[in-house]
C-alpha cells in the first residue's frame, strides 16, 4: 500500500529497492489482511535481510544493527525539506498578494499558476526519484496560486486567511497528536476504506463542477455558501486529516526501513500538498461561516 494525498499519485520512498509507500513493521499475526505480510514486503521474514540499508553481524551473531550512515533518510532531514518547500509557498504566497491587485487578470495568473503547479505535482509523481528542482517549482507555482486567492478572500471577508491558517495549524497538529498517542492505527485496510471515501469525493465534487458549469446545479451546488456547503467543506478537512495520517506513516516507515536521504524530499512534497489541500478547504470554511454572521 502506498501513502496518497489529495492527487492521488505520489508514490512511496524507495521504489528502486524495494519499499514503497508505508507499511508496519512485520510483526507476528500480523498477516491476516496485510498485503506486505505474504511475501509483498521483501522485508516480512526478516526485515534486515535482504534491506540494502540495514547490515547484520553474522559471524558473531550480533542482532541486526542499522548502518551508521549520512544517505539514510532521518526525521531532521524531513523536517528541514519540508521547511524550505512550505517557505517556498510562503513567499510565493506573499509576492503574489504584495504585487497582484485583485482583479481579473490576477486571478487568470493564479489559474494558470495553479495548472503549472499541477503538472509540476503529476511530473514528480510520475519520476522513479525525487527532484527538488520540480518540488519547489511546484511550491513557488502553489504559492503564487494561495496568494492570489487568499487575496481575494480577504478582500471580501477580512481576516479569513489568517483564521485559515490558524486552522490549518490546528488541524494539523491535532492529527499528529491523534496519530502520536495511537489513537489512530494506519493499516492497510484504514487505508484502503479511507482512500475509497477519498476517491468518491473527488469524483463527486468533479461531477459537481460539471453540472454548475452547465448550469444544471445553482449557487455552487453542493459547494455553495450555505450548511451543505460548510458539511462538504468539514469532510474536505477530515480527508485532509487522513492524508496527513498516511503521510506521518510513509515517513516513519521511511525512516525505520532506511530509505535514501532524497527520499526525504518526497515527504516534504506529500506534507506541503497534502497541507494546501486543507488550507484551501480551511479558507472556504471561514467564508461560509463569516457570510452567515
Amino acid at each position: 500500500m502506498r501513502s496518497s494525498n489529495p492527487v492521488f499519485s505520489r508514490r512511496g520512498f524507495s521504489r528502486d529497492n524495494g519499499y514503497a509507500g508505508f507499511n508496519s513493521a512485520p510483526q507476528a499475526g500480523y498477516a491476516q489482511g496485510n498485503p506486505y505480510a505474504q511475501g509483498g514486503n521483501p522485508y516480512a521474514q526478516n526485515p534486515y535481510a535482504q534491506n540494502p540499508y540495514a547490515q547484520q553481524d553474522v559471524q558473531h551473531g550480533a542482532p541486526p544493527q542499522a548502518p551508521v550512515t549520512t544517505d539514510r533518510m532521518t526525521m531532521d532531514d524531513v523536517v528541514v525539506r519540508s521547511a524550505i518547500t512550505l517557505g517556498t509557498v510562503a513567499v510565493g504566497a506573499v509576492l503574489a498578494w504584495a504585487l497582484l491587485p485583485v482583479s481579473a487578470t490576477s486571478y487568470g495568473l493564479a489559474f494558470g499558476a495553479a495548472i503549472i503547479a499541477m503538472v509540476l505535482a503529476l511530473v514528480q509523481s510520475f519520476k522513479r526519484t525525487p527532484s527538488p528542482a520540480l518540488i519547489l517549482g511546484y511550491a513557488a507555482f502553489e504559492g503564487v496560486f494561495l496568494g492570489v486567492i487568499s487575496e481575494m478572500y480577504n478582500s471580501r471577508w477580512s481576516g479569513a486567511p489568517f483564521q485559515a491558517v490558524l486552522g490549518t495549524m490546528a488541524v494539523s497538529g491535532a492529527t499528529l497528536l491523534v496519530y502520536k498517542a495511537g489513537w489512530v492505527r494506519v493499516t492497510a485496510r484504514y487505508a484502503r476504506i479511507g482512500m475509497s471515501i477519498a476517491i468518491a469525493f473527488v469524483v463527486v465534487m468533479a461531477v459537481n463542477l460539471l453540472l454548475v458549469a452547465f448550469g444544471v446545479a445553482e449557487n455552487g451546488g453542493l459547494r455553495s455558501f450555505g450548511p451543505l456547503g460548510a458539511a462538504v467543506g468539514v469532510i474536505a478537512i477530515l480527508l485532509g486529516a487522513f492524508f496527513l495520517t498516511l503521510d506521518f506513516k510513509q515517513i516513519e516507515d521511511g525512516i525505520a526501513y532506511g530509505a535514501p536521504r532524497n527520499e526525504s524530499w518526497l515527504a516534504a512534497f506529500g506534507l506541503t500538498m497534502t497541507l494546501v489541500w486543507i488550507y484551501v478547504e480551511m479558507l472556504r470554511l471561514v467564508a461560509i461561516f463569516s457570510s452567515n454572521d
